[in-house]
């Protein structure tokens, strides 16, 4: 599987400009997890300049937030950062959500097992009481064992076969739009806080004293230059196009790209699912954390709809032009497979722990793209929030501190999740005197 190591203004089309305006923070990308790092910039220095770029006309128009899940933090290493900022990220906004009125349901998810899975479950219960001895919150990951009578008690569609499962009352659902909406609202209202839409990052260059940050408005033929303080790269899909613009090419941060489908359900049966609903993916059977994928699952609308995915298939990507920007070549792979084979490929995941599923209730529903920093079967790989300085690409002996870039990489699920407490420690990275 060859990786994308593109960078930006590879072709040299934008040449370099003198900053005409300083500004404190920029925020490059405003999915969900900009959009926190921004409202928390704004919230944290009121009185600094904070702007947030976004080069499509609205938010979160790439890495969308699908099954609208908020993880309770089973699946990762103990110490790793998706754990600690899952578990964060899922007090913070389950709080927001009360504070905000933004709906949302604690539905509790079930992991199901077969005879032979049984460990993978086991092992799952024991990495969450371990989390009780970390400088986690209280009851970090509460999880109770339960065997298939007291599952199926829970949801009566499982099969006959499932002998074991993992309860997690702490799972849950939250209407993601509004999670963005609200997000959206406290930033407009901030006075140093501006939200640029259709305005992407075209060039970016290091000074002494910051970044200068080249950015194009939709429909304009005329760059605008910032020198930025403070540059928060959270641009998603493309988030390593700028780290890699300023790296020589033997440094360069690959990214692959790997697509989720979802099928919606309107069969007759289910009609009484309450519960998120998780198979034990099968390459994960020993408790490893190498897995890609959690497996096609079930999950809820707070309407009650179901649907299931996402399946995991990963984007060969093309060769390179000639001018070697192959960047957006996933947007290709957008458009949802309704092929009977893919819906036979989902049944077939489904009915495994679902036998009543049928097969002329799926349809396909959505596609989303997520930014893997591994190839297929490398392994567990955690939050990247990487900080650089202008003194590195300018080659400066200097020990300075001072204007950070800060690059979030391969931040897919739980990115929702975790994305409050992502903006909390992007913020505890910037330098003392920032504040």
């Amino acid at each position: 599987m060859r990786s994308v190591t593109a960078s930006l203004n590879s072709a040299a089309k934008f040449k370099y400009q003198s900053p005409q305006l300083a500004i404190d923070h920029l925020v490059v990308g405003g999915g969900v997890i900009g959009l926190a790092i921004a409202e928390r910039l704004a919230r944290t220095f009121p009185r600094r300049s904070t702007y947030l770029v976004e080069r499509h006309p609205a938010p979160a128009e790439e890495i969308r937030p699908v099954s609208h899940v908020v993880h309770a933090g089973l699946y990762y290493p103990p110490e790793s950062l998706k754990t600690a900022l899952c578990i964060r990220g899922r007090h913070l906004l389950y709080d927001r959500c009360q504070t905000h009125r933004i709906p949302f349901r604690k539905t509790g998810k079930l992991v199901v097992a077969h005879q032979h899975q049984r460990h993978y479950v086991e092992s799952l219960h024991t990495i969450a009481q371990r989390l009780r001895i970390l400088p986690l919150p209280p009851s970090a990951v509460p999880t109770r064992l339960i065997d298939g009578e007291e599952a199926r008690a829970m949801e009566p569609s499982l099969s006959p076969s499932i002998t074991a499962a993992l309860w997690s009352p702490e799972t849950g659902i939250v209407d993601s739009h509004s999670l963005i909406q609200s997000l959206e609202k406290d930033i407009q209202d901030s006075p140093e806080a501006h939200l640029v839409y259709s305005t992407r990052v075209v060039r970016v260059d290091p000074e002494k004293t910051g970044w200068a940050v080249q950015t194009l408005t939709a429909g304009s033929d005329q760059s605008d230059t910032f020198l930025v303080k403070v540059l928060i790269n959270a641009s998603g899909l493309s988030a390593n196009l700028i780290l890699n613009s300023l790296l020589p090419c033997e440094k360069r941060v690959p990214i692959y790209f790997a697509k989720g489908s979802y099928a919606s359900y309107s069969g007759r049966s289910l009609k009484t699912v309450s519960h998120l609903i998780y198979p034990c993916p099968e390459h994960g059977r020993q408790g490893s954390f190498s897995f890609a994928s959690l497996g096609t699952h079930l999950t809820l609308d707070l309407q009650g709809k179901i649907k299931f995915g996402p399946d995991i298939e990963w984007i060969p990507p093309p060769d390179p032009g000639p001018d070697g920007e192959i960047e957006d070549y996933w947007r290709e792979h957008l458009v949802p497979d309704d092929s009977p084979e893919k819906m036979r490929e989902i049944h077939r995941a489904v009915a495994s722990y679902l036998p009543g599923v049928e097969l002329d209730g799926l349809s396909a529903d959505f596609v989303g793209v997520r930014p893997k920093l591994l190839p297929p079967g490398g392994g567990f790989q955690d939050f990247v929030l990487r900080k650089d300085y202008p003194m590195t690409f300018l080659g400066c002996d200097s020990d300075s501190r001072q204007a950070p870039m800060i690059t979030l990489l391969g931040i897919e699920s739980p990115g929702l999740t975790s994305s409050l407490a992502i903006a909390e420690r992007v913020v505890e990275m910037l330098p003392r005197d920032v504040e």
